[in-house]
């Protein structure tokens, strides 16, 4: 049988404190798309991409909570 586990910053995304950083397989989850949809959100400035190293970029939480927000009409 097939077993998943589902990323513990996605699962606990609720209970993450909005300065918390998360990387892009949270976001492609949260939002449902594609690497490459994401990406063209950061080139559109429709999300805000923090590189930590030249290989590493995170998203912050609170802005990805006020994305949401925004998409759900709150």
């Amino acid at each position: 049988m097939l077993q998943t586990t589902i990323n513990p910053a996605l699962r606990d995304f609720d209970l993450l404190p909005n300065s918390q950083q998360v990387r892009l397989p949270v976001v492609k989850s949260l939002l449902g798309v594609s690497s490459a949809i994401v990406w063209r959100m950061v080139k559109a400035k429709h999300i805000k991409a923090h590189k930590l190293t030249s290989r590493t970029t995170t998203f912050n939480v609170g802005e990805l909570r006020e994305l949401l927000a925004a998409k759900a009409g709150v």
